[in-house]
């Protein structure tokens, strides 16, 4: 038997490749499919998915069924155009199909690429590791993952092996995921409750707080310090020198000092890291996701000095001691580099300064002249108007009274209105909490910061009136919070 007998060198006729308009077949138009069953929207999720999400969905009047993105725009089914701020929770930084990190997938896809061959490398992944690393230059590798949570997994076991230590240290009110590993790091108890027992060794000690930290690194039990340098559950951003003194501590107790940059990350904050804001500060590891995605394809990364690597891959044949079956799948990786491109190419994160600057500067007038309004802050376009008791006789009354029925709904009576009356979608900051975030696609303009300004203080002067509209909504939340937890 020849050699060309085992491995023709062309495919037989059979399984020619076709021309791409040859293959399409009409079952597979999923937009059409869409508009068929949109009207099952809800009831498909009801029966076959999260019946409780539907049901706050409902609740809060956000059923409202988007059908197309765009930039920083949504429309619902009613055809109304609707700012987005909440963004996927950070992923699209670049909007909603972003044009350029489109014809990069379907370039892959056109390409008919050897995708997954896992016996072999991608020269996507080397493209994206490369231009990654070089906005850490002191870090030298790179693992790809599907998630933030699955990066956080591996960063984990990537800490253990090369320290040898089991400890896992934390922040109060940290968030890097809800995977058993993650979670154990998670500083708010509600994700945690009814999942237990969790990972052993992790601790929590409070953020920006130096002195708390070393007493915990002083057993020397720590494998890796795990650290947001703006936390996404509150936007609540450390003194200036805590960073780099967390990294001191770190170094002197022979402790990894992990940046979590997952949200905070890709120019978030008007610099690409967040780390970036503070000189000097270089972490062991830095971990990416959401906003690497371009908003098409999850992908997440594990960004690591070389020694670390070199002690977790020691041997050939630990050479897959750790890995994902997807984690370097071409779409993914195309879509992280269109992303790296774009951010580059369009500005983008120059931009996202300009912008967060302004929004800033506005509302901090706005907490100026409300008081309502307790506290504003952030960096780039990651912003936080925290909410707090009003001095008035009148208004203190109504905000104890939704403070008694659950703590932070006071902040629902702003993302409501936003919602209902002026097509602006926002969160609030975390469960319990009375910060409302802004985390808007990077690209947004001038035009949309003035919807932003007038939509927020249009809610928040209605919501010094007492009675108003606000409070009347108020006073309907408070009663489907005491009826759920009866039923509870």
């Amino acid at each position: 038997m020849t050699d060309s007998t085992i491995a023709p060198t062309s495919a037989p006729a059979a399984f020619a490749p076709e021309s791409a308009s040859a293959r399409i077949d009409p079952r597979y138009d999923l937009a059409k499919l869409v508009t068929a069953r949109e009207n099952e929207r809800f009831s498909l999720h009801s029966k076959r998915l999260n019946e409780m999400w539907v049901r706050v969905l409902k609740t809060i009047g956000y059923d409202v069924a988007f059908v197309r993105g765009l930039g920083p725009y949504l429309w619902d089914r009613q055809g109304d155009r609707y700012l987005d701020l909440l963004s996927g929770w950070g992923v699209f930084a670049l909007g909603r199909n972003h044009p350029a990190v489109r014809d990069a997938l379907v370039s892959v896809l056109d390409g008919e690429l050897a995708n997954l061959v896992q016996l072999d490398v991608s020269v996507l992944a080397g493209v994206l590791a490369e231009k990654l690393l070089a906005y850490a230059p002191w870090l030298d590798k790179a693992f790809f993952a599907n998630s933030g949570a699955e990066s956080v997994e591996a960063a984990i076991k990537f800490a253990r092996a090369a320290t040898g230590r089991p400890g896992i240290l934390h922040c109060a009110h940290s968030f890097h995921g809800l995977t058993y590993g993650s979670l154990s790091m998670n500083g708010d108890e509600i994700f945690k409750r009814g999942f237990g027992p969790l990972l052993p060794n992790a601790s929590e000690v409070p953020f920006d707080d130096l002195e708390a930290l070393e007493r915990a690194l002083a057993t020397r039990d720590v494998a890796a310090f795990f650290v947001e340098p703006i936390q996404g559950k509150g936007v609540n951003i450390p003194q200036e020198g805590y960073l780099l003194g967390a990294q001191t501590l770190c170094r002197k107790y022979g402790t990894l000092f992990v940046a979590d940059e997952i949200q905070t990350g890709l120019g978030r904050t008007g610099r690409f890291f967040a780390i970036d804001h503070y000189p000097g500060v270089e972490p062991d590891m830095v971990v990416v996701a959401k906003a690497l995605s371009g908003g098409q394809v999850p992908v997440g990364a594990v960004l690591a000095r070389k020694w670390i690597f070199d002690k977790v891959f020691d041997r050939m044949d630990r050479a897959v001691v750790h890995g994902s079956t997807f984690s370097k799948n071409d779409l993914a990786m195309a879509a992280g580099i269109a992303t790296l491109d774009a951010l580059k190419n369009e500005r983008v994160i120059e931009n996202a300064a300009e912008k967060g600057d302004r929004l800033l500067a506005s509302f901090q007038k706005m907490a100026e002249g409300y008081e309502l309004v307790a506290d504003v802050r952030g960096k780039g376009l990651m912003i936080g108007i925290e909410f707090g008791p009003p001095k008035s006789l009148k208004l203190k009354a109504a905000w104890n009274l939704l403070e008694t029925v659950n703590s932070g709904l006071f902040c629902q009576l702003i993302s409501i209105p936003l919602f209902r009356d002026h097509k602006v979608l926002t969160q609030v900051a975390g469960h319990g909490n009375h910060t409302i975030k802004l985390l808007p696609p990077l690209t947004i303009s001038n035009e949309d910061c003035d919807w932003i300004e007038q939509s927020f203080d249009a809610v928040i002067a209605d919501a010094h009136k007492a009675p108003s509209a606000v409070w009347s909504l108020g006073k309907t939340l408070a009663e489907h919070a005491i009826k759920a937890r009866m039923s509870g």
